[in-house]
């Protein structure tokens, strides 16, 4: 799977400043509320092995370790979020059971996991089918992640969005991918859809795997 993001333009975007922002809401607030329904609709993570995708601070990480998984990944193209990440996790009494790479998870020999999230990262990669296939074929069990809803003002944003990126010469992009085909791929790759749900901003999907996927057999254990 090519890089779908450029770590350059990512970190413009993603940077220490938005890390620091991220753990002060997530200390004052928690997770917000479409986090907070990918967790409770995972089920029981009970010893699950976890792998956040583009997951910033690890706050999904964060509270599934909490409720009973056995470690996390956390794999971020911008190593920006570390030091917030690495705080959050001590403050949680977690650290040695967290792990942060920072590179493209598709590529660089991350192992697959009993669950994969990944909240708000679809709308940041230009190819969606490459993105979803390879988290759908890390899914040993569950994946689940969010994406905006398929609004016009969620694409008039979007727009708004890159015509600043672009005046600011950065070659970070949003986008608003189909919903129907973003829930296509995990189906493709052995997963069925357990959970759907639109909120007010973000929708969310839940896939639990029901056979093996084109790509599951050739990615090694951890």
């Amino acid at each position: 799977m090519p890089s779908c993001c450029s770590p350059g333009s990512y970190v413009e975007v993603f940077g220490a400043r938005q890390a620091r922002r991220d753990a002060r809401r997530y200390r004052k607030k928690g997770l917000d509320r479409t986090a907070q329904l990918m967790v409770e609709k995972v089920g029981d993570a009970e010893d699950a092995a976890v792998l956040e995708v583009g997951g910033g601070v690890g706050a999904i990480g964060l509270e599934l370790l909490r409720s009973g998984a056995s470690h996390a990944i956390n794999v971020e193209l911008s190593p920006e979020y570390d030091a917030e990440a690495w705080a959050l996790a001590r403050e949680a009494h977690v650290e040695e059971r967290v792990e942060r790479r920072t590179g493209d998870f598709a590529r660089d020999g991350v192992p697959p996991a009993d669950i994969v999230a990944m909240h708000r990262v679809v709308c940041c990669y230009p190819d969606y089918e490459e993105l979803l296939g390879a988290a759908s074929d890390h899914a040993r069990h569950v994946l689940v992640f969010s994406f905006p809803r398929e609004t016009w003002w969620w694409r008039l944003g979007v727009r708004a969005m890159n015509a600043f990126m672009r005046l600011r010469r950065s070659g970070f992009r949003a986008y608003v991918h189909p919903i129907a085909k973003l829930l296509a791929v995990p189906e493709q790759h052995g997963l069925s859809l357990d959970f759907d749900h639109e909120g007010r901003v973000w929708r969310m999907a839940v896939f639990r795997r029901t056979r093996p996927g084109p790509g599951y057999a050739h990615i090694p254990p951890g």
